[in-house]
């Protein structure tokens, strides 16, 4: 008899009660990821990097059909290159983490806190002509940010995995709307894949990422009522090609300036999915990105285990296009495997019995509602497709209204503090000067402006929210991970 107790399962605290402690207890019991021995720092488990994949084959295709070809960079970056775009040196500056090159002791390497630098001294010879253009590369790395010292698994972390994509176009009108696709190609990592809704916006000047002219990008909003910042893209307008000389001959024949984003969206993906969904049971993947949508659970008495196991492996090839797999442990009754599958999300659960067998039936479970249901085994495939759909579609359903529950508009400064305490995600207008968007984070312990509204314009004669000068922007504001 293998041991069951070795380890503690379950869920030791409710999700309303302490969420911290509730999404650190499921992303480690899931057996998602864990902390490894060096601070700020995480390990992904391989339960953890299936999702991972899910994520990077979802958005692999999104963007083939873009036309961006996959690729990959060093990790060390020379301290020069930094040092050519300033406000890009100068916004990550605190976040680098610097290496010796041994080679050359006059000379420091950054650990990549992001690649724009590197990838634009390629750039640079590598482009010569219109006809080089557009060139799209995106990369899947690891990167380094030396900014925390207590890691929040998958949310904020010194290294952490992701996508970086770089592209560079003849005209700034080519560049804006790509970068806008890229956005649309996240909200549908989040939506489609992950069930996890999202609102698309600009980011104010504050916010916004260093050496862009613009950053987009998806914000969605957790239980807890903390805003969570998905994935940016940016468009770098002419700024690095320039400091890097990346220039090409135009189809007029003469030297230009090419425009240049990039995009990025990380492994936080993956705790959006955790927070959004989860219950007191544990973690609920989204069907989309369960890389196993269903595990079939054989109930087992030395009697009947052959036709038992026997009809369990005919249903486990039955139901093959879901990535299906049986669990036929031994030493691990059914409950306790019961308990495990629920804790770590699998979609949909099939529970095979004797007198299912001769009845010729199974026993369907769905994780989000734990319904149980009577299923003939002809109906199985049919009956799990539409499950899973289902699911996919209510999971969805439930975290939009929570959403949209979040937020609200409010008129004066007394109530867009009232709400902030209340966990809300506040629908302001804003004059975006920098100086009034620290005032308003000190005078709220924390909430920081979010996206500026894309389809929304500012009414004539608007004015900000705190600083009572004319309003630019229509922003949400909120506080955040």
């Amino acid at each position: 008899m293998a041991k069951q107790n070795t380890k503690t399962m379950g869920i030791t605290v409710k999700k309303e009660d302490d969420m911290p402690e509730w999404y650190s207890q499921v992303v480690l019991k899931a057996e998602l990821a864990d902390y490894a021995p060096i601070k700020g720092c995480m390990v992904l488990r391989p339960h953890g990097y299936d999702i991972w994949q899910s994520i990077m084959d979802f958005f692999n295709a999104k963007i083939k059909k873009r036309g961006v070809k996959n690729a990959y960079f060093p990790m060390f970056i020379p301290e020069k290159f930094f040092e050519k775009e300033k406000e890009h040196a100068e916004g990550f500056n605190p976040e680098v983490a610097w290496v010796e090159n041994k080679d050359d002791s006059s000379e420091r390497f950054a650990i990549r806190p992001t690649s724009e630098t590197i990838i634009d001294d390629f750039y640079s010879r590598w482009i010569r002509s219109w006809r080089d253009l557009p060139l799209k590369i995106n990369q899947w790395c690891n990167i380094c940010r030396w900014e925390v010292q207590d890691c929040k698994l998958f949310l904020r972390s010194r290294e952490f995995l992701w996508q970086e994509g770089h592209c560079v176009y003849e005209t700034e009108e080519e560049c804006e709307e790509d970068t806008l696709n890229y956005l649309e190609d996240y909200r549908a990592v989040s939506e489609d894949l992950l069930a996890v809704p999202v609102i698309l916006g600009l980011k104010t000047e504050k916010e916004k990422f260093a050496g862009a002219k613009k950053t987009f990008a998806i914000e969605a909003m957790m239980p807890d009522g903390k805003a969570l910042q998905l994935g940016t893209s940016h468009n770098l307008g002419q700024g690095f090609a320039k400091a890097f000389g990346i220039t090409y001959i135009g189809r007029d024949e003469k030297k230009h300036l090419p425009w240049q984003n990039s995009w990025g969206i990380s492994w936080r993906m993956i705790g959006s999915m955790v927070m959004t969904h989860g219950d007191d049971k544990g973690l609920i993947i989204a069907p989309n990105a369960a890389p196993n949508k269903v595990v079939i659970v054989p109930i087992i008495f030395e009697k009947s285990k052959k036709e038992v196991m026997k009809k369990a492996k005919e249903i486990e090839k039955q139901l093959s296009e879901f990535e299906a797999f049986l669990d036929d442990r031994e030493g691990y009754n059914p409950g306790w495997k019961f308990n495990e599958w629920e804790l770590k999300g699998i979609p949909v659960r099939i529970e095979i019995g004797p007198k299912d067998v001769e009845s010729d039936q199974v026993i369907m479970v769905r994780r989000d509602t734990l319904k149980k249901e009577i299923v003939k085994t002809k109906d199985l495939k049919k009956k799990v497709d539409a499950t899973l759909k289902d699911m996919q579609k209510s999971l969805f359903a439930k975290a939009k209204t929570r959403l949209k529950e979040s937020m609200v508009t409010v008129k004066d400064y007394k109530d867009f503090k009232e709400k902030i305490k209340q966990k809300k995600l506040v629908k302001v207008n804003f004059c975006a000067e920098v100086e009034c968007e620290e005032l308003i984070k000190s005078e709220t312990e924390g909430a920081t402006s979010r996206i500026i509204l894309l389809d929304e314009k500012i009414k004539k004669g608007a004015k900000c929210i705190k600083c009572n000068k004319l309003a630019k922007h229509v922003v949400y504001f909120a506080k955040s991970y």
